[in-house]
């Protein structure tokens, strides 16, 4: 049935100049933290990619523009394989899709110097060359065998230090798509997430037949607050609404596939009261899922939400509240991930950090497509 429909999107051609770095940050409301000082944030060197050591944690984020990626070679997948190299005990490792040789080779060799090794990913795509070569060694590879995605990211190394992030194990995670890895030495953490890979690898239990029995929900690494979300248990979606819907000053994100309403309303309403929000999707994404995606909601919202322009994805899960508080993880915004598949986020409330994935959202939204000031769609058939 023909629909006669006229969709007006107007946006102020102000709100699609590039990010600046260089203003001022908001007063906003001060959090109450333990009184440890915060380590010096310095640079690590990376040939592909960017990454900052903060003492504590370290953080990664891939730079599929830098004109070397194509090599395939000294992106953040390197300082993993590193510290798989350093193991001497145990690496724990939960993965939806895995094609890093420098990962594989890494496990291999950890696996002849007599680490213990134990995978879990989803099952899709644990018959993959690079799977196949591990499990052929006699690595065990635990799928989730049910129809929700085992889509976590995380690796635990000799139960002192968790590898965390938006980051597929794989040559177009670490080389093609923007992403993040977060690398923390924290206990408290690494029960969690210790926690969380025994009762998928050891119990067999995924997706809604887990229960929310994390030890620690709520810890301080050197004065830092964090927060350890798993879904579908935790109610993740709550959790950033209740963030969004405390934003004071701004909003930032960055979102691979975005189709929760509930999360597009709460944007929208700290909008509409004067909080600062911009946003930049996935291309691919957001042309898959026109009837069901956020995109074009945000933008009739009048709101700053720009696709990405580069031939991988942007598969960032990130959100900046008040340029204070970072969430991360490999929970997408979508009612799958609320519901179904295993994911997990951090809730880290650090000004340093967030500085730096402010400069990411930066890089990111650059390189992004900036919306037609004025649009009109008439009488379409939708």
């Amino acid at each position: 049935m023909r629909k006669n429909i006229t969709l007006l999107f107007f946006f102020l051609l102000s709100a699609c100049q590039p990010m600046s770095l260089e203003t001022e940050t908001p007063t906003l409301p001060t959090i109450e933290f333990p009184a440890n000082a915060q380590s010096e944030v310095i640079q690590i060197p990376l040939d592909i990619g960017y990454g900052v050591d903060g003492g504590w944690y370290e953080l990664y984020f891939t730079d599929p523009m830098h004109p070397e990626a194509d090599s395939l070679r000294g992106g953040p997948d390197r300082r993993l394989a590193s510290a798989i190299d350093d193991a001497r005990l145990s690496i724990d490792l939960a993965v939806y899709s895995f094609s890093l040789w420098s990962i594989r080779d890494a496990l291999l060799d950890a696996l002849h110097r007599g680490v213990q090794v134990r995978i879990v990913m989803e099952s899709s795509n644990r018959d993959r060359d690079v799977p196949q070569e591990l499990i052929d060694a006699g690595i065990t590879i635990l799928g989730d065998r049910r129809e929700g995605l085992m889509h976590n990211k995380f690796v635990i190394i000799d139960r002192s230090e968790l590898w965390i992030g938006s980051m597929n194990f794989t040559i177009g995670g670490g080389y093609k798509d923007n992403n993040n890895l977060l690398r923390i030495r924290s206990q408290k953490l690494i029960e969690n997430y210790q926690k969380e890979f025994d009762e998928m690898f050891v119990d067999d239990h995924f997706g809604p037949d887990t229960v929310s029995d994390t030890p620690n929900p709520v810890t301080f690494v050197n004065g830092t607050m964090i927060e350890t979300y798993f879904s579908p248990d935790d109610g993740v979606a709550d959790v950033i609404i209740d963030l969004i819907s405390d934003a004071d000053e701004s909003i930032y994100f960055m979102a691979y596939s975005f189709t929760s309403d509930d999360i597009s309303e709460a944007i929208q309403n700290r909008a509409r009261d004067g909080v600062s929000v911009a946003g930049v999707m996935d291309h691919s994404q957001v042309a898959s899922n026109r009837e069901f995606g956020e995109y074009e909601i945000l933008l009739q919202a009048g709101i700053d939400v720009r696709e990405d322009d580069i031939d991988g994805l942007m598969h960032h899960k990130v959100f900046i509240i008040d340029e204070q508080i970072v969430v991360t993880g490999s929970y997408n915004f979508s009612r799958s991930a609320e519901e179904r598949n295993d994911e997990n986020i951090l809730v880290i409330y650090n000004t340093d950090i967030a500085q730096e994935f402010i400069k990411e959202f930066a890089r990111v939204q650059a390189q992004a497509v900036c919306p037609q000031s004025f649009r009109t769609v008439s009488n379409g058939d939708f």
